[in-house]
């Protein structure tokens, strides 16, 4: 069995660091893989993840439409990375409600026994349509064409 890849973490390559201001510095942020720096990048960090919550379907939508709120108008203002951060907040609020549907207590590990991958199917179905929620807001996110442009527009120039 695989073992959680949070074992073996390195903070000091991780290519995110929490002391950086983002908004400061854009030029320093990573679009990376997924969800990657999204609970680590400043200011985004604490302007997002104050309205993110998957607890049932309700917060769930009250939390998605915020966050992309928030997006819309990371991307109104051309502003790349707190686009990038809103969009992956929407896409961690799928995995992880996904996670809690699918894992009771959203525990996929058993630490106690050497990080066993847990029995599936045990979670929250409450969880499933809290996922569904995000999962759609973060799909009309990433077809977002400003969005995507922006997007290709930072590779270009920062990587």
């Amino acid at each position: 069995m695989d073992k959680p890849t949070y074992l073996n973490f390195d903070t000091d390559t991780y290519a995110w660091k929490p002391e950086i201001n983002y908004r400061e510095h854009p030029e320093l942020y990573r679009v990376g893989k997924g969800e990657q720096g999204v609970l680590i990048c400043q200011p985004y960090k604490e302007e997002i993840g104050k309205y993110w919550r998957f607890k049932n379907e309700a917060i769930a939508k009250e939390s998605s439409e915020k966050i992309f709120a928030l997006f819309n108008a990371y991307v109104s203002k051309g502003e790349f990375v707190g686009a990038d951060m809103a969009r992956k907040y929407l896409q961690m609020g799928f995995t992880r409600a996904r996670r809690y549907a699918n894992y009771k207590g959203g525990k996929k590990y058993d630490k106690e026994n050497d990080y066993k991958q847990l029995e599936r199917g045990t979670g929250q179905a409450e969880k499933a349509a809290a996922a569904a929620i995000f999962y759609d807001k973060w799909q009309v996110a990433e077809a977002n064409t400003v969005y995507a442009e922006l997007k290709n527009k930072w590779k270009l120039r920062c990587g």
